[in-house]
């Protein structure tokens, strides 16, 4: 076990989180599997070594947590799949994907767009909004709502609960009384949705899940009302969060970049490969954790089975092995891939979803505002383990 002692990176300083790419460089140079003495982790940083591992679950296992503070040596006790390792996970994710349709993503198309238009119109002729709260906030947690079943009146209040799902205490992180409270009441919440369409079918995701049936040693069964609400929980979750801080990057970037802002803004048809470099650039989930089932030794570096690995999507997508000129934003950039989404088992089941958003809001946001500004004194950052980007996000037009 090799230390570092003029390298220092944790996802708890919000100092460095505030604007990592300088240690990861580093990191990703010197030390590309770094281990952190004060948290316990080692730290894999460059992009072949986030892949290799993120398709290697029979080694970095997602059954003892993804989270850093609950890794551990006990499995989690948990029915989200994210959480799973195959052969369950592969059961679940094959039952999730049947729900997540292509055909049920694509007909919210036009109900994105009408979303983006009702809140972004109003703000035509004003001095300026905050993009966050007023608008990349609210549109994934409508669209999520609207596509899992959520009723629209109750729409704002289950966003409330996700956005307190996601605090997190100095010194304690996302596991806290405010953040636990918040998880066990959007649950059952869920659950209580679950229940009624057992007795009440309707055409949306929820339904799907109440009636869902998997095999298991040949036997088929259908999904316990907990095993479907903690799928729904995950995907209004995940669902809300990752387009959330999408958005909330790309006001920021954009603003910092006017020249290919204005480029986009003149030439839609690159807005799709604009979405997939504003994840490339800032990954709004840059660190997920593993727990070792076998030795493994990487850049001279030995890694014991039973150890807790981070593997630093946000710092792949910004490694020069990999992306040419990485930290410049380039919405003409090429890419083949990227692994803001995961890779292998466990990509995000919702990753069509988060594309379409992306690119429908950005669309609709240049349409109107071609050029604005980000008001850096009231902006706020979100922390957390495993999600870096913006709560607030103050723009002047």
């Amino acid at each position: 076990m090799t230390t570092t002692t003029e390298l220092y990176w944790d996802p708890y300083d919000t100092e460095i989180d505030s604007n990592p790419h300088p240690v990861w460089r580093r990191m990703r140079d010197e030390a590309p599997v770094w281990w952190n003495d004060r948290y316990g982790f080692f730290a894999y940083t460059r992009y072949a070594d986030v892949e290799m591992a993120h398709k290697d679950p029979g080694t970095y296992s997602s059954a003892h947590s993804t989270v850093l503070e609950l890794l551990g040596p006990n499995k989690i006790d948990s029915e989200m799949m994210i959480f799973m390792d195959p052969p369950e996970h592969t059961v679940l994710r094959s039952l999730v994907s049947r729900a997540f349709t292509p055909r049920r993503v694509s007909a919210l198309e036009d109900h994105i767009r009408q979303l983006c238009v009702e809140m972004l119109e109003p703000q035509v002729g004003s001095s300026g909004f905050d993009y966050v709260q007023d608008f990349g906030a609210q549109l994934p947690s409508k669209v999520i709502a609207a596509l899992i079943g959520v009723p629209a009146d109750e729409r704002e209040a289950a966003r409330v609960l996700v956005d307190t799902v996601f605090h997190i205490e100095p010194g304690v992180g996302m596991i806290n009384d405010i953040s636990i409270n918040a998880g066990i009441a959007l649950f059952e919440y869920l659950q209580g949705l679950i229940e009624k369409r057992l007795v009440d079918p309707q055409d949306d995701m929820l339904t799907a899940l109440a009636l869902a049936e998997i095999e298991e040693d040949g036997v088929t069964r259908r999904l316990t009302t907990s095993e479907a609400t903690h799928f729904a929980a995950l995907l209004f979750n995940a669902g809300t969060e990752t387009v959330a801080r999408l958005l909330g990057n790309a006001a920021v970037i954009l603003s910092d970049n006017p020249a290919e802002r204005a480029d986009m803004a003149a030439h839609p048809e690159i807005i799709p490969s604009a979405v997939e470099e504003l994840l490339r650039y800032e990954a709004p989930s840059p660190v997920q954790g593993r727990w070792t089932l076998n030795d493994v030794r990487l850049h001279d570096v030995d890694v014991p089975a039973g150890s807790k690995v981070l593997l630093l999507t946000g710092s792949a997508g910004r490694d020069e092995r990999v992306f040419p000129d990485a930290d410049r934003f380039d919405p003409r950039r090429k890419i083949d891939h990227h692994v803001s989404f995961g890779y292998g088992i466990h990509f995000c089941v919702g990753a069509a979803l988060a594309r379409m958003e992306g690119r429908i809001a950005l669309e609709e946001t240049l349409k109107r505002f071609p050029e604005w500004g980000v008001d850096h004194a009231r902006a706020k950052r979100l922390h957390t383990s495993t999600v870096r980007g913006w709560s607030e996000v103050p723009i002047t037009l």
